[in-house]
């Protein structure tokens, strides 16, 4: 069997790169598999962060791919799709995260359609966080040209049903990240960020932006004692004035560590292993990669109950859920974990988590809902 997988490989950097890197490397076990990726991704002007592309002091994943598909260039997206075509691939699968990919990963999709090769989408979400005009046309042309979906929330699977009603799909939470090294002791850890051992410290970790809700977290921080610590470790996409207002107006300078830029895979290890509890206070989700980042570290979730996010922690007791989205609620929560000291058991029942959703299991439900497809 040969399989085509089109999206963010390396040199594009990322979290989107590196789901797309260790789901290769499973899928590479049981099948023929070529990578092709974007030789533009986003135009500059739309990028917000700093780069979309890895740097030499950030060692990766360096997926062997095709850079083919230019995202806003339609000249380029039959060329594209002849390239891909060329190799004869039984399937191409291809990851969806918002509709501005739709045109370019549709079309391509609806060539090979016509060529007889089998098209699976691997849904982020379907309806994206941050709406703009002519999104529902847009999901519509992509969805449309998917035989077949992986879906990893029931909020994702109820907006796919919206579109298609009858999709044929496999439900798969986000896998654990599995590629990062492994723990630090908990002490050289905080050393290394300058952090009293005796902190009960937060983690926001992840791109910054405003549906994840950073600053219901710094006001929920400023409710908490003294003996609280936040670490924020992402790079902002935007601007990151409005919550440095907040930390500034709150006076919450040295309750905090922040590293407000990309974090390499080096620095990851480090930042999750000095930390009790990952904290995502988002306003909506549709599911969360952090969590499978976290879980790699043991490291129990705190969570807004917003979008899937419940489903990836309260069927295996990992941590908590905030049902208000709100910093007097947040700040509760948090205290409700450490005065009952939730950590070591909730860290105990990532294993079985860890057990169901890895990146093998991801590679053979993506196997079996290709052989459903053919069947049918």
């Amino acid at each position: 069997m040969r399989i085509a997988y089109l999206s963010t490989f390396y040199p594009f950097r990322g979290g989107i790169a590196q789901y797309n890197a260790s789901l290769y490397h499973q899928l590479a076990r049981n099948a023929e598999i070529n990578a092709y990726t974007f030789t533009r991704q986003y135009p500059s002007f739309l990028f917000p962060g700093q780069s979309q592309f890895v740097s030499s002091s950030d060692p990766v994943d360096t997926i062997r791919s095709k850079r083919i598909l230019d995202s806003i260039n339609p000249l380029n997206w039959h060329l594209a799709a002849k390239e891909i075509q060329s190799w004869e691939p039984d399937l191409l699968l291809s990851k969806f995260w918002m509709p501005f990919f739709a045109p370019s990963l549709g079309k391509v999709s609806k060539i090979l359609h016509k060529k007889n090769t089998k098209s699976i989408g691997i849904l982020d979400n379907v309806i994206p966080h941050e709406k703009r005009l002519f999104d529902i046309s847009l999901i519509k042309y992509y969805l449309r040209w998917q035989d077949g979906f992986i879906v990893m929330s029931e909020q994702v699977l109820d907006d796919l049903h919206q579109f298609v009603p009858n999709a044929k799909y496999e439900f798969f939470p986000h896998p654990i990240y599995s590629h990062f090294q492994p723990n630090i002791p908990l002490q050289e850890a905080r050393e290394k960020l300058n952090i009293p051992p005796n902190k009960k410290v937060l983690l926001f970790f992840g791109f910054i932006r405003d549906y994840k809700g950073l600053d219901i977290l710094l006001n929920a921080l400023k409710l908490l004692p003294q003996d609280y610590h936040l670490i924020i470790a992402g790079e902002v996409y935007g601007n990151f004035n409005k919550y440095q207002e907040i930390i500034d107006r709150l006076q919450l300078q040295s309750s905090i560590t922040l590293l407000n830029h990309y974090i390499t895979d080096d620095e990851v290890p480090g930042i999750f292993s000095a930390s009790d509890v990952c904290v995502l206070p988002y306003r909506s989700a549709t599911q969360s990669g952090i969590i499978g980042v976290a879980y790699q570290y043991n490291l129990p979730v705190i969570a807004t109950n917003v979008g899937g996010l419940q489903e990836m922690i309260t069927p295996y007791n990992t941590g908590l859920m905030v049902e208000k989205i709100d910093p007097t609620e947040l700040a509760k929560t948090i205290e409700q974990y450490f005065n009952k000291n939730l950590k070591e058991k909730f860290s105990a029942n990532i294993n079985l988590f860890k057990s169901k959703y890895n990146w093998e299991n991801l590679a053979q439900a993506i196997l079996d809902l290709y052989k459903r497809i053919l069947s049918q």
